[in-house]
């Protein structure tokens, strides 16, 4: 261990292993160099953020065309879908089509929060959360009184459920990098003031 110390010591000393101190290249941005640093980087946030919340409000809206292929099979030829079939003894036809626009109003204040352009746009994502924590109760106290629990209709408790805490997520993380620009463009005129 102290020859390897030696050694380092002495390369070291040679500078070969030492990082540079000062590079010719490298010079401080000037005010203008900074402002086009936090421009460029203001339109890739916003950009990315668009398309982001484009493709979760699409994924989502996907859902909703689900939902009301079920709905539309469920009043046509009632407990025809083998997930709304299980719960012909315990449940009526009318409450899992109420049970299903719920989750479609619920995923509709999910879209509009994620691509609604306003200050109190993640409050339309917590009212789906909400709603959605109302439905996954609804459906699990059904899914309780079944005499054989079937693990296929989980994802009618926890989808929409989940993909409102997805859409959440999302929109944590896109706000999160926004405010991320605005201190980086709050230090770059705290620099320059002084």
């Amino acid at each position: 261990m102290r020859k390897l110390a030696r050694k380092f010591r002495r390369n070291s000393e040679d500078h070969k292993y030492s990082l540079p101190v000062h590079d010719d290249d490298s010079r401080p941005l000037d005010s203008k160099e900074q402002e086009e640093l936090v421009r460029s980087l203001e339109t890739n946030q916003a950009h990315q953020s668009r398309f982001w919340r484009t493709v979760f409000a699409a994924l989502v809206s996907c859902y909703i065309l689900f939902l009301l292929y079920s709905i539309f099979h469920q009043v046509s030829s009632p407990w025809e879908l083998r997930y709304h079939a299980y719960f012909m003894e315990e449940i009526d036809s009318w409450m899992i089509i109420s049970a299903d626009f719920v989750a479609i109003l619920a995923f509709s204040f999910a879209i509009k929060g994620l691509l609604h352009e306003s200050m109190h746009h993640r409050r339309w994502i917590w009212y789906s959360w909400y709603t959605d924590i109302v439905l996954a109760i609804f459906w699990l106290y059904y899914m309780s009184r079944l005499p054989k629990f079937h693990w296929d209709v989980i994802w009618l408790p926890f989808g929409p459920l989940s993909a409102s805490t997805i859409c959440l997520y999302v929109d944590h993380l896109l706000t999160e990098s926004s405010e991320e620009i605005k201190k980086l463009h709050g230090y770059m005129y705290a620099y320059k003031a002084s």
